[in-house]
């Protein structure tokens, strides 16, 4: 089955580019968020490419005075990779590495035409290797990058200006195997019940992009973890790695949500940074697609386009288990060598279910202090 992707040197395996190996979870992802300097208003946006599920799906969710709206596509991928659009909704790589077009013709009310441009060369986080038993859970790769936006979005009849001046977010890709699609019908032997503790805080600061990710296991032990800082305009291989980085979560008592956060590391001459993290508004990773009961990432909705809104309450209940994968909205404080201080804005997101010791976690959905 050849494809236009063949006419691009970008195989990664005998096969044609329509193939992705032989794991039918095999998936190619973007992500894409978007905040105004003051919180207000942010925007999330993804689009998933499945081969072997023959599936492209993605979906753009604005948060605007309280209320998330989201809408959904999905269509047959038709085994076309290069054909990242669905509906009126696209990417588009103006620069590799650098500029990005997310587009979405007014659909349901929703429109928006933005352009991203990044900051610094993006960084490359280790490797995400994870296994259920004898069931590989994850492995993929993925790269993110902090930048700015330009351009305008539309939201129920109101217009609103994206200015590069004010605006920030970040943008990611990932590639590799995750859950995706209809849920394995065949059980684990023996069953395990589920745990996954995830911390994400792509943050912007006005001269350095600042990044931090860690997922523990039960024991509150990290099998994946990462800190970087990036001056504006660094180059492959000028990002700043930190040491010894250790989050410090303080939950909403009987809740898994963080009311604050600081997080503790070290530069490379043993100088101690400090960032701390405060929310402002929070947004529902569902309202593009994760862990979504219909839009779920791969799902199958038959041979024609599919195209719908959902407007969601960004406050819904935190136990539920469609809404325990969120996005604050962050202000941060940057507190460096000599005193430097500096205040930015971002994202934390959390993905936290079942155990975690130091948090004090023995179930799937226990809270805080419980």
């Amino acid at each position: 089955m050849l494809t236009a992707g063949d006419e691009y040197p970008i195989h990664q395996t005998p096969e044609p580019v329509a193939f992705s190996g032989s794991d039918r979870n095999f998936y190619d992802r973007f992500f894409f968020n978007g905040y105004s300097a003051d919180g207000s208003v942010f925007f999330a946006a993804a689009m998933g490419v499945y081969p072997h599920l023959n599936v492209i799906d993605g979906s753009v969710s604005v948060l605007h005075e309280g209320k998330q709206s989201s809408v959904f596509f999905s269509r047959p991928l038709n085994m076309e990779r290069m054909d990242t659009f669905i509906g009126g909704l696209s990417v588009s790589v103006l620069e590799p590495l650098k500029r990005i077009r997310l587009k979405l013709e007014e659909t349901e009310g929703i429109a928006l035409d933005v352009e991203f441009t990044g900051r610094a060369f993006p960084i490359e986080e280790p490797r995400f290797t994870r296994r259920q038993g004898p069931r590989m859970l994850m492995d993929l790769t993925r790269m993110t990058q902090n930048g700015r936006w330009a351009g305008k979005l539309r939201i129920d009849g109101k217009e609103i200006e994206v200015n590069p001046d004010s605006w920030t977010g970040t943008r990611d890709r990932s590639w590799g195997v995750r859950p995706i699609g209809a849920a394995d019908a065949q059980p684990l032997i023996p069953p395990l019940e589920p745990q996954f503790y995830w911390i994400w805080t792509p943050t912007n600061f006005p001269n350095l992009s600042f990044y931090f990710h860690v997922n523990d296991d039960g024991a509150g032990e990290a099998w994946n973890k990462r800190a970087v800082l990036a001056m504006d305009g660094a180059a492959q291989g000028e990002h700043l790695h930190l040491d010894d980085a250790q989050m410090d979560v303080t939950y909403a008592p009987g809740t898994r949500r963080m009311a604050k956060a600081r997080l503790s590391m070290k530069d490379g001459q043993g100088n101690p940074h400090t960032v701390d993290f405060e929310p402002l508004g929070t947004f529902l990773m569902r309202g593009i697609g994760y862990g979504h009961a219909k839009f779920k990432h791969g799902m199958s909705h038959g041979d024609q386009l599919v195209v719908e809104r959902e407007d969601m309450d960004p406050n819904a209940p935190w136990n539920i288990p469609e809404n325990l994968h969120i996005q604050e909205i962050v202000r941060a404080t940057h507190n460096g060598p000599g005193g430097q201080t500096s205040e930015g804005i971002g994202a934390f997101e959390q993905l936290f279910m079942g155990p975690h010791a130091p948090s004090g976690f023995k179930s799937m959905l226990d809270g805080a202090g419980e």
